[in-house]
C-alpha cells in the first residue's frame, strides 16, 4: 500500500500503529454494500436532524463513476452540508446535474495521484460519525491468481467504523490529501469539520438501526453475489466461490456485531473488558457441566455479545448503579436482553446465540424478562449467561458501589440462588471460585477460542455458523 494512503496514514497517526478491528482485506460488492448502507442512513437521520447535517467526503476507486451513484449523491446533496466527490476526469460526474449543485465540489484527480487506488466514504456529522476506507491490492498482491477478471471478486484493504476520533482524522487526511487540487475548498471543508467537531449541544444519535442496516445489505449483496456467479461460471466453480464468498460476508456481518460489543465495553469507564470475561466464564462453566462443543461454541460466542443491546445506551448506564437511574433510563436497562436479542435478529446465522441472549435475564423463579420462562424452560445457556454477567458485573465498581472480591461476590448470587439462578448452576460457580481461592486454578479473563475460528470451522463444514 502506498505510504500516502489515506489509510496508512491513519495507521501512521494511530496510538501504537494500531487500526479498528474491522481491518481486513475485503470483497467488492462487501464494501458497496457498507458504503450504500451508510448513505441511507444520511437520508434517515438528516431529515429527522436538520440541524446535524453532515460533511461527506468521497473519493472513487479509479474515477469510475456510475450514474445511478451520481442520481444516489444528488438526493444526498439535499441532507448534506458539503460533499466533495474526488474522481479522475473521465468519470463523467462534471457532466451529470449532481456536480453543478452548490453544496457539491468535485476534484478532478490526476491519473498518477495514487489516491485513485482508493474508494472512501466519511461522513462527518455534529451527531454520528461513520466511514469506509479502502485501498485496492496491487497486481503482486493478488498473488497467482492474478487481478480478478470479475468486478466483484476485487479484493481491497479496508475498514469501517464509528469511531468519532478516527473517523475526525481520516477526513483531515483526505481534506490535506485533495488541496494541492483545490486549497481555498481545502479550507472550506477545514473549516467546516472544525464546526462539526466542536459541536457540543447535539446529542448523539442512536446508531442501532445502521448496524442492522449494514448487515442487512452485507446479507443481500451476498445473494446478488452467487446470483451473478450461477450466470458466468459452471456449478461445480460456483459452489467453491459461492463458500469463500459466504465465509467473507459472513464473518463481516458477525464482525458488526462484535465491533458494537466492543464499543460497548469502550464505553464503560470501570469494566471494560466485561464482555472478554464474561465469554471466559461462561465457557469454564460450560465446560464443567460438560456441554457440548457446539453448545460451548454458542455460549462463548453470546458472553462475547451480550452486551450489544446497549450500543445506545445514555452514558448513565455505565456510571450508575440501577438503583441510580431514572425511570426512562432504568427501563433501557431492563430491556437490554430485548434490544440485543431484536439486533442481532438480522442475522439469522446467529439465531442461537440470539436465543440464548434474549433470555439470560430470565428468573428461575418466573419472574424475569422478557417471556417469564422459569427453571429448565430457561435455555441452560441462558441461565450460564445471566449468572456470569451478574457475577462479572459485582467484581467491578460503578458510581459509589465498590468492587467486590471474588468471594463477596459468590455470595450476592448465592442469595439469589433458587429465585434469580438455577441452584445448580450457583453450586457450580461456587467450585470454579473455590478452587481459584485455593490457587488450584486461575479465573480466565477471555475465551480460548476467537469467535473467526468459530466462524471459518462452521462454515468449512457446511454446518450452521452457530
Amino acid at each position: 500500500m502506498d505510504s500516502k494512503a489515506t489509510l496508512n496514514q491513519l495507521k501512521t497517526s494511530s496510538p501504537e500503529g494500531k487500526l479498528p478491528s474491522s481491518y481486513r482485506v475485503y470483497l467488492k460488492n462487501t464494501l458497496v454494500a457498507l458504503c450504500h448502507a451508510l448513505e441511507d442512513h444520511i437520508l434517515q437521520v438528516s431529515s429527522q436532524h436538520p440541524d446535524a447535517k453532515p460533511l461527506v467526503l468521497v473519493t472513487f476507486q479509479q474515477g469510475k463513476w456510475y450514474l445511478q451513484e451520481a442520481d444516489r449523491y444528488q438526493e444526498l446533496a439535499q441532507y448534506s452540508r458539503h460533499i466533495m466527490i474526488a474522481a479522475v476526469p473521465d468519470s463523467g460526474l462534471s457532466k451529470h446535474p449532481t456536480s453543478q449543485l452548490d453544496n457539491v465540489s468535485l476534484i478532478n484527480l490526476e491519473t498518477t495521484d495514487s489516491i485513485v487506488n482508493e474508494w472512501n466514504l466519511i461522513i462527518l456529522a455534529p451527531n454520528y460519525q461513520a466511514m469506509v476506507l479502502c485501498y485496492e491490492l496491487s497486481q503482486d498482491e493478488y498473488l497467482t491468481d492474478g487481478k480478478p477478471t470479475v468486478d466483484i471478486e476485487r479484493k481491497f484493504y479496508g475498514l469501517w467504523t464509528f469511531d468519532e476520533t478516527l473517523v475526525a482524522k481520516a477526513a483531515e487526511i483526505l481534506v490535506e490529501r485533495c488541496r494541492p487540487y483545490n486549497p481555498a475548498l481545502a479550507d472550506t471543508l477545514q473549516k467546516q469539520h472544525q464546526e462539526i467537531v466542536t459541536t457540543k449541544e447535539i446529542s448523539p444519535i442512536d446508531m442501532t438501526n445502521v448496524v442492522s442496516r449494514i448487515v442487512s445489505y452485507l446479507q443481500t449483496s451476498q445473494e446478488q453475489i452467487i446470483a451473478m456467479n450461477k450466470q458466468t461460471r459452471e456449478l461445480w466453480e460456483l459452489e467453491g466461490q459461492a463458500l469463500r464468498v459466504s465465509r467473507n460476508i459472513n464473518a463481516n456481518k458477525l464482525q458488526a456485531f462484535l465491533r458494537m460489543a466492543q464499543n460497548v465495553d469502550e464505553r464503560d469507564p470501570t469494566n471494560s473488558i466485561a464482555s472478554l470475561q464474561v465469554a471466559a466464564l461462561c465457557e469454564t462453566l460450560g465446560q464443567m457441566l460438560d456441554l457440548a462443543t457446539l453448545n460451548l461454541r454458542r455460549l462463548r460466542l453470546a458472553g462475547l455479545l451480550f452486551r450489544v443491546g446497549l450500543t445506545s445506551a445514555p452514558k448513565e448506564i455505565f456510571t450508575k448503579t440501577p438503583d441510580e437511574l431514572d425511570d426512562a433510563t432504568l427501563s433501557f436497562w431492563q430491556e437490554r436482553s430485548v434490544l440485543g436479542g431484536q439486533l442481532l435478529a438480522a442475522m439469522p446465522e446467529l439465531e442461537y446465540v440470539t436465543k440464548i441472549i434474549f433470555h439470560h435475564l430470565e428468573c428461575w423463579d418466573g419472574t424475569g424478562k422478557p417471556d417469564g420462562l422459569r427453571e429448565e424452560k430457561i435455555p441452560i445457556e441462558s441461565r450460564i449467561l445471566g449468572l456470569a454477567s451478574y457475577f462479572q458485573e459485582l467484581t467491578q465498581s460503578r458510581s459509589k458501589r465498590a468492587a467486590l472480591s471474588l468471594g463477596e461476590a459468590l455470595e450476592k448470587c448465592r442469595d439469589r440462588s433458587g429465585t434469580s439462578f438455577d441452584p445448580t448452576l450457583v453450586e457450580t460457580l461456587s467450585n470454579v471460585i473455590r478452587l481459584t481461592e485455593m490457587g488450584l486454578m486461575e479465573l480466565p479473563q477471555k475465551p480460548s477460542q476467537l469467535p473467526k475460528v468459530w466462524l471459518e470451522e462452521a462454515l468449512s463444514t457446511k454446518t450452521p455458523v452457530c
